[in-house]
């Protein structure tokens, strides 16, 4: 891992869009990357982000949500944080030390999503979609 450049992914719960960036990045981008991902207040795993990610073959459903906080208290380093929330929760987190790159990747939050399950599901898959798109172009655009 010590070539790799260490990627923190960032949302409110660490329920959706932090977890499917961090698996995203450790599947597509793993010879480059070592992503982990938290929250600045964690709750539960997004049962919705769950199946559509299975439905492609990436399977998150034993992953725990993880504090952002405690990461920083652990003293990890990371070479780039990236918030997937809105702007107004991105501010929220904490300044890692050393020489990190903050970006925010402004993504809709699944948790919020209204209507059918199947409605839902939908609205999730296109959020899936659009992280594998700038998980992609981030993998592109990195020297490492």
């Amino acid at each position: 891992m010590d070539n790799k450049k260490r990627v923190l992914f960032v949302c409110v719960h660490n329920s959706a869009r932090s977890q499917m960036a961090e698996a995203f990045l450790n599947h597509l981008g793993y010879e480059k990357f070592y992503a982990e991902s938290a929250g600045i207040e964690p709750g539960n795993l997004n049962p919705y982000v769950v199946e559509v990610m299975k439905e492609i073959s990436i399977d998150i459903s034993n992953n725990k949500t993880k504090s952002v906080f405690q990461l920083l208290k652990e003293g990890r380093m990371y070479d780039y944080v990236i918030t997937v929330c809105d702007k107004n929760a991105a501010e929220k987190c904490p300044i890692f030390p050393g020489k990190t790159v903050r970006f925010n990747w402004s993504f809709e939050d699944p948790s919020k999503f209204e209507g059918t399950k199947e409605e839902i599901l939908e609205k999730t898959r296109s959020v899936r979609d659009a992280i594998k798109r700038k998980i992609e172009e981030f993998i592109n655009e990195i020297e490492v």
